[in-house]
């Protein structure tokens, strides 16, 4: 066997197991911060993001779909 690829999956298995600690333990590491962050930004099952808009977002996208209806039924008469 190769010495230093068996090394290697020891340093690799050290940190999987220093993550798993720190996760129990509830500290906040960086590996475990990023994973969080990215596990809450990726897709649902279905594969679509939830949308999270905020009021004035609800807002600013209701007045522009309102005024694209306004001009759609403007070219309509």
């Amino acid at each position: 066997m190769d010495l230093e690829r068996i090394v290697a999956e020891l340093k690799r298995e050290r940190e999987r197991l220093s993550r798993a600690i720190a996760a129990l333990e509830g500290t906040d590491s960086p590996a475990a911060t990023s994973k969080a962050k990215a596990a809450a930004s990726a897709p649902t099952a279905n594969g679509r993001r939830r949308g999270r808009l905020t009021a004035e977002g609800r807002k600013r996208l209701s007045e522009a779909m309102k005024k694209r209806w306004a001009e759609r039924r403007k070219k309509g008469r």
